[in-house]
């Protein structure tokens, strides 16, 4: 077992911060920090994500679909997928789990 502590806690130096907390051959966790009205740079992953909102306000984007997102959302964006938060209106804290870890799929 591992208590990670510091997963969650908002945190930005200049515009989107992402900080990874665990990494495991199978998933990673990290946490995303958006400013209010930051533009986020994010391109497709290689991994399956599922996005949980903790905190803030804001719409994520994919090319079929927006939705609002705000404190206890949780989104599903399957691997490949073009995606990104825009319209952010409160900071956004978001616990991200990627599967497998972040950078370790074969692009499908």
């Amino acid at each position: 077992m591992r208590v990670i502590a510091q997963a969650g806690a908002y945190h930005v130096a200049d515009g989107a911060t992402y900080a990874e907390h665990l990494r495991v051959p199978c998933l990673s966790l990290g946490t995303y920090s958006l400013p209010a009205g930051a533009h986020d740079p994010q391109q497709p992953h290689t991994e399956d994500e599922i996005y949980i909102v903790l905190d803030g306000r804001g719409r994520l984007w994919t090319p079929d679909e927006v939705v609002d997102v705000a404190r206890g959302s949780v989104v599903f964006v399957p691997a490949g997928e073009e995606h990104r938060f825009v319209d952010i209106a409160q900071d956004l804290t978001v616990l991200v789990v990627f599967g497998p870890a972040e950078g370790t799929a074969t692009p499908r």
